[in-house]
């Protein structure tokens, strides 16, 4: 099935780092620990699809690469990637990685919209203000401040104290300034706070589960975790979009099949998986619905990480449908309308485009 040509809207992804990079500092951001390196699946993907948008043959070695991507410079080389990637729409998370909205739609000749991130308003408005009386109501005005050209919310709290902190509406007692929240009730409130906002306002909030970086255990990013969440967040109106989820994507599917207020992506783990994609998005569609699956890359630093994004899920899904089509599961009628709405269609719907 063909999908080489169809438009994307990335609505998870990040930055790029706008310097020239060395072999390590590339190799660092392969990976989502300290050991990135060109012998990985991702290193391969590099290798094999990102080469010849830089004028190298397919499988190129690393030095040959990277030398080239040095000859024609990094602006030359992030163009090239970000436009081969076909991205019409770009949803950023500014809270890692810098905000400049501006940059990013110059390099990639798309239209890009910010995704506030949830702790990094708090830890500013702390920063600022400290601890007084009206902390939190300042934390929430800084929120209303933030998101009114915003597209949607999001929260790290799987970083911070794992998905199972406390459902609450109420704030904590008392607030001990810290640069960097990590207390389980303060995470509960201000999540809270971000699905009332998100409703108010029609933003989907956005939640980080399955894989990153060492920061997180990774046991506590199983999106299972928020059943009490999305228990009391059904009906409110807000939309919740379940991150990445590698190697829990089964259970997110599961939870996109149990309430409809879900969403779910395949972010981070499709460039990293690598061949793998295929099987992936097959296990996911299993049993989420059509229409609760997005696109996203969740690109990082380097534009690379946004174009496999793009092109192993082009691949990825491709395959899926061809081999549905071969067992008459579907006609190309039914393939064309799924793929529509992965690509593009739900975005725009739960985006409310």
């Amino acid at each position: 099935m063909r999908t080489t040509e169809i438009p994307l809207t990335d609505h998870h992804c990040h930055g790029v780092v706008t310097r020239q990079l060395d072999r390590p500092g590339f190799e660092e951001l392969l990976s989502e620990g300290p050991r990135g390196t060109f012998d990985s699946a991702i290193g391969l993907a590099v290798r094999r699809w990102c080469a010849p948008i830089l004028d190298l043959p397919p499988h190129a070695d690393a030095a040959e690469y990277l030398a080239r991507r040095a000859e024609i410079g990094w602006r030359e080389a992030t163009s090239r990637l970000l436009g081969a990637a076909g991205v019409t729409r770009w949803f950023l998370d500014t809270g890692y990685g810098g905000a400049d909205l501006a940059g990013f739609a110059e390099l990639s000749g798309g239209e890009v919209r910010e995704i506030v991130r949830l702790e990094q308003v708090a830890e500013q408005v702390i920063a600022e203000n400290g601890a007084t009386a009206t902390i939190f109501d300042d934390i929430e005005a800084a929120l209303r401040a933030r998101i009114g050209t915003a597209v949607g919310l999001k929260t790290i709290a799987a970083y911070r104290c794992g998905l199972d902190f406390p459902v609450t509406h109420r704030p904590p007692a008392a607030l001990i300034p810290q640069a960097r929240i990590t207390d389980r009730n303060l995470i509960g409130w201000l999540v809270g706070l971000g699905a009332r906002l998100g409703a108010e306002y029609g933003l989907p909030l956005q939640i980080h589960t399955g894989f990153g970086d060492p920061d997180l255990r990774l046991h506590r990013a199983d999106p299972a975790l928020l059943t009490d969440f999305l228990h009391a967040t059904a009906g409110t109106g807000l939309s919740v979009m379940l991150l990445h989820c590698w190697p829990f994507h089964r259970n997110a599917a599961y939870l996109a099949h149990a309430f409809d207020h879900v969403r779910l992506d395949l972010g981070l783990a499709i460039p990293y998986v690598g061949q793998r994609a295929t099987a992936l998005l097959a296990e996911t569609l299993e049993l989420a619905p059509f229409g609760a699956l997005l696109y996203s890359s969740d690109g990082y630093g380097l534009p690379e990480l946004h174009y496999l994004g793009a092109k192993l899920w082009r691949d990825g899904l491709g395959a899926v449908i061809d081999g549905w089509l071969a067992d008459d599961v579907l006609t190309l009628a039914d393939a064309d309308r799924l793929i529509a709405a992965i690509a593009y269609g739900n975005a725009e719907r739960t985006y409310r485009l």
